[in-house]
């Protein structure tokens, strides 16, 4: 199985760093891809092909960033899944973990694998799989895609785990890949 991730929001923060805590500052960038990159090492220690871990806000190939066009990328790729890594963000009380996919069907199934993980190794609040079928990271890559919304960045309790419990947050969206690869691909 071969996955493409892309840890949201822009490499530095420029143009957008998506979700900041008000208090604390940590940026959903930040957060976003040293998770992803941790990800990718526990994939490829498992024996999992990453082609592409792509940090990029860009979307569209017309578009005024300096930056791959993320969907493009990820479709040429040659990958079978595709994973966007975020932090929410509400209004400092809402808390736990969500991940979205295009509607039902295997990138729903590949959300659960990666939620269950998530859930079941950090105790955050499970928030659902969740259709949202207008992001167009679900709805322009070809593959099954989901994003996955670890916690949420302005919440106290969250923003700790998000401080403290990256690698934690990756080693369970590791192991939602791999299981979801022995449940689907390898069933």
């Amino acid at each position: 199985m071969k996955v493409f991730l892309n840890p949201g929001h822009s490499p530095n923060g420029v143009p957008d760093p998506g979700a900041c805590n008000p208090y604390t500052h940590l940026r959903e960038c930040d957060v976003a891809k040293s998770i992803g990159d941790l990800v990718e090492k526990y994939l490829v220690a498992a024996g999992v092909e990453v082609v592409g871990n792509v940090q990029s806000d860009n979307l569209y190939y017309d578009s005024d960033y300096d930056q791959p066009c993320v969907c493009e990328e990820a479709n040429a790729s040659g990958a079978d899944i595709f994973v966007s890594i975020h932090a929410d963000a509400f209004d400092e009380t809402a808390h736990g973990t969500s991940v979205l996919a295009y509607g039902p069907g295997t990138g729903e199934k590949l959300g659960g694998y990666i939620l269950r993980q998530i859930v079941d190794s950090l105790g955050t609040q499970n928030r659902g799989v969740k259709y949202r079928p207008e992001l167009t990271v679900l709805h322009r890559t070809d593959m099954p895609a989901v994003l996955v919304e670890t916690a949420f960045i302005d919440n106290d309790e969250d923003e700790k785990l998000l401080e403290t419990h990256r690698d934690d947050f990756a080693r369970a969206i590791a192991r939602g890949i791999t299981d979801f690869e022995q449940g689907v691909f390898n069933a």
